[in-house]
C-alpha cells in the first residue's frame, strides 16, 4: 500500500520518537510512505478560530500535494488532532465549488490545485480499514500477551461523529480497543478513554489542564493498566512530558507510560524498544513495565 504521508509538526519535533517508530513499522506492514516534506501545520483548529480561510488554504495546499503523489491510494496521518483539523477544512472545500475555486485561485501560485474527493486517514484506521485486523493479526511476532492496555483517543478523532464518519459500518470509536486485541493485549476500560486529555487549554489554564491528564491517568492506574496507548501526539505531551506536574495537581503517583500507537504496533510486530524510542519518553515504559511477563521474556 502506498501512502501519501504527513506526519505532523509535532511528530517531528516534540516527539520524533512517533515519527521514527512508523517509519520502521511501515515496511514491516508493507505500507511505502511518501512524505509530504512541504506540507505545513494544519492549524490544529486554532488557526481556524482565528482566520478560517488561511486554515483551508493550508489544509488544501497538503491535499494538493498529496494528489501529486502517483500511485497513493490515500492520504495517511498520524496524528489524531491532524486528523480532525483536516476534516474539518476538506468538509468545508469539498462542501462549496465556488469557495473551493476561489482557494485554488490562491495555491494556483504554487502550481497547485486541491480537487474534491481526497481520502485522508489516521494510522488507526488505516490499520483496521485498509490493512485489515485478521491481517494485522497475522503478523504479530511477539503477542502482548497479558500487556493491559487502556485505550486513549482524544478528542479530535471521535467527534463530532458525522463528519468523522463513525457510524455502525465505522465504528472508528472502537478502533483502538480492536486493535489493542489483535496486538494480543488486554484492554483497559476506564472513565477517560474518550476524554480531552487538556492540551487545548494549556496555555490559558494550565492548572486545569493538568488536573484533567491526571484524572483521567489516575483512572487508568485504579483500573490496573499497565499502560496507555494514544493516536495523538499533543495527547502524548499532556499525559508524558506533563505527568510529572500533573502528579503534583492531583495529590498522588501515576507512573502511567503512554505510548504511541506506532510503538505498541511495532512490539507486537517484534521490534524492540530501543529501536521504537521508548527510552525517550518522561515516564520510560521499560521502567514501570514487567516486560518478562507483560509481553514476552527477554524483551
Amino acid at each position: 500500500m502506498k501512502v501519501a504521508y504527513w506526519p505532523g509538526c509535532v511528530s517531528r519535533g516534540f516527539t520524533p520518537e512517533l515519527h521514527g517508530s512508523m517509519a520502521k513499522v511501515a515496511p514491516l506492514l508493507d505500507i511505502e510512505l511518501v512524505a509530504l516534506d512541504r506540507a505545513c501545520c494544519t492549524g490544529a483548529g486554532v488557526i481556524a478560530e482565528h482566520n478560517q480561510e488561511l486554515a483551508d488554504t493550508l489544509n488544501a495546499r497538503t491535499f494538493a500535494l498529496a494528489q501529486q503523489v502517483k500511485g497513493a491510494d490515500l492520504m495517511m496521518n498520524i496524528c489524531s488532532t491532524c486528523q480532525g483539523a483536516q476534516t474539518e477544512c476538506q468538509e468545508r472545500l469539498d462542501a462549496n465549488a465556488d469557495y473551493r475555486e476561489h482557494v485554488n485561485g490562491t495555491l494556483a501560485e504554487q502550481g497547485l490545485q486541491y480537487e474534491k474527493g481526497l481520502t485522508n486517514k489516521n494510522f488507526l484506521w488505516v490499520l483496521v480499514e485498509e490493512l485489515g485486523l485478521d491481517e494485522l493479526r497475522s503478523r504479530v511476532k511477539r503477542p502482548l500477551t497479558d500487556l493491559r492496555v487502556g485505550p486513549f483517543y482524544g478528542c479530535y478523532i471521535v467527534r463530532p461523529v458525522d463528519r468523522l464518519g463513525i457510524d455502525d459500518e465505522l465504528p472508528r470509536d472502537t478502533y483502538l480497543g480492536q486493535v489493542i486485541e489483535a496486538l494480543g493485549g488486554t484492554v483497559i476500560e476506564y472513565a477517560g478513554s474518550h476524554k480531552c486529555c487538556g492540551f487545548p487549554i494549556i496555555t490559558m489554564n494550565k492548572e486545569v489542564s493538568l488536573k484533567q491528564a491526571g484524572r483521567h491517568l489516575g483512572d487508568a492506574k485504579d483500573a490496573d493498566a499497565d499502560c496507555l496507548v494514544t493516536p495523538c501526539p499533543l495527547c502524548h505531551l499532556n499525559l508524558d512530558l506533563q505527568q510529572p506536574l500533573a502528579e503534583r495537581l492531583v495529590g498522588r503517583e501515576l507512573d502511567m507510560p503512554v505510548l504511541h500507537l506506532p510503538q505498541l504496533v511495532g512490539l507486537a510486530l517484534g521490534l524492540e524498544p530501543k529501536e521504537l524510542g521508548l527510552q525517550r519518553h518522561v515516564v520510560k515504559p521499560t521502567s514501570v513495565i514487567d516486560w518478562s511477563t507483560s509481553i514476552v521474556a527477554g524483551v
